[in-house]
């Protein structure tokens, strides 16, 4: 008989394998994310996503995290390797096709997708797909459907890119498959890396949607986007000048009706806005985006009239950008229907900002309200809680004017004079 050993010697593999468990064995840390949580309220919002980034960044392990985190069966296509009939449908001839006609067949993935129910649709290198296979995913990003398949509703799209100076055989985006997504720059971060190779990889939370404020989120962003866009009949539609620059996000009623959607999801789920910066700017571009952000800060401003009826309960934003927006509006209030009561009530209103902020945003204000006085209006006491401040901003200007007169002169004199 052939002995037997109660242990096996182990073979090379057998050790290979060991270390290459120890390598895998990681673990993870609660860790904020601004691009994850942009995804996440993107995907959650049933919108198409695209990821621009470098290669080897980490997009395909964001989107396998993503897959994780929402329970979601992960299918990956790489569109750059597919031939335009992959997605619009592989014509299948019957018995009688002037009967029947000819069904367009789909894919294999797209199957697995409707009998699953629900899934990530992860379409990688869509850069380097050629005009022709872009042309045919136009159906799949907007309508959902693969040859005669409808894919379910449970399905969400994110689509991966690559800069086209470091894609191989790069393709710009044609303007109308651009036009259908929300655009995210991916980049990485160092401290992430470091600590990751270490051993300790981020787990970032995803951003819940608070039930109660549902129908709240959806008026405050119609109002944002309506208000925005009817001051700014031009931002409507606006369809960028070079090839680049509409291979990304630019202004449309359909990327504008995406902009609700997003504005509705991030405020519903109380994100910051830095996260709602990446949103928007992704999906109108960086200009309109700006904009929109910045007419969104002044929606909830006080009234200038609320504040000069009752200038002693006033209650003033924080931020200074912002704090110096309502007393410009103040102000304005006060030259539109200039009365002694207004204007008094004004010069209340800016010493009060002295007194909870920052003194310098109410220079610019306080100078343009001492100009609107009448010979009839007695100063009052309120200016000379003001006087320093203004006085202190007027000297600081003319230190700077000098400096840079003596600055210039010096610079003159510095320079050679030609020899005759």
């Amino acid at each position: 008989m052939t002995p037997t050993h109660a242990h096996a010697v182990p073979t090379e593999l057998d050790v290979a394998d060991r270390l290459l468990g120890l390598l895998r064995d990681t673990g993870t840390e609660l860790r904020p994310d601004l691009q994850l949580e942009a995804l996440t309220l993107a995907v959650a919002a049933d919108l198409p996503v695209l990821l621009w980034g470098e290669p080897g960044i980490g997009k395909t392990a964001a989107l396998t995290q993503l897959a994780e985190a929402l329970e979601l069966p992960l299918t990956t296509v790489i569109a750059s390797v597919h031939e335009p009939s992959d997605f619009s449908g592989l014509p299948v001839i019957g018995d009688d096709p002037a009967e029947q006609g000819v069904p367009m067949a789909p894919p294999d993935w797209a199957v697995r997708l409707v009998r699953a129910g629900r899934g990530l649709l992860f379409l990688d290198e869509l850069s380097t797909a050629p005009p022709a296979v872009q042309a045919a995913l136009l159906r799949l990003v907007l309508e959902r459907r693969v040859g005669a398949l409808r894919l379910p509703p449970g399905v969400r799209i994110v689509a991966a890119a690559n800069p086209r100076s470091s894609a191989a055989d790069g393709w710009e985006l044609s303007p109308p498959l651009a036009n259908r997504f929300v655009h995210l720059r991916w980049v990485h971060d160092h401290e992430v890396v470091v600590r990751g190779l270490g051993g300790t990889w981020p787990r970032a939370a995803l951003p819940r949607l608070v039930p109660e404020r549902l129908a709240e989120s959806v008026d405050f962003a119609r109002r944002a986007v309506c208000g925005l866009l009817a001051a700014r009949p031009g931002l409507v539609h606006r369809l960028p000048d070079g090839e680049t620059r509409r291979g990304g996000a630019w202004p449309s009623p359909r990327s504008w009706e995406m902009t609700v959607r997003l504005v509705a999801f991030a405020t519903a789920a109380g994100s910051s806005r830095d996260v709602l910066s990446l949103l928007v700017r992704g999906t109108v571009g960086d200009g309109p985006g700006l904009e929109l952000l910045a007419s969104m800060d002044r929606m909830d401003l006080p009234d200038p009239e609320v504040l000069l009826a009752d200038p002693a309960a006033a209650v003033l934003p924080g931020r200074g950008d912002l704090r110096q927006a309502v007393l410009d509006g103040v102000v304005a209030a006060v030259r539109a229907r200039p009365s002694r009561a207004r204007w008094d009530a004004a010069w209340t209103l800016l010493v009060r900002a002295l007194e909870t902020g920052a003194p310098d945003v109410v220079v610019v204000p306080a100078t343009t309200l001492a100009s609107l006085r009448r010979e009839d209006w007695e100063v009052p006491a309120a200016i000379e809680r003001l006087a320093g401040v203004i006085t202190l901003s007027r000297r600081a200007d003319l230190v700077a004017a000098d400096a840079t007169r003596r600055a210039d002169l010096a610079a003159a004199n510095a320079t050679p004079r030609p020899v005759r």
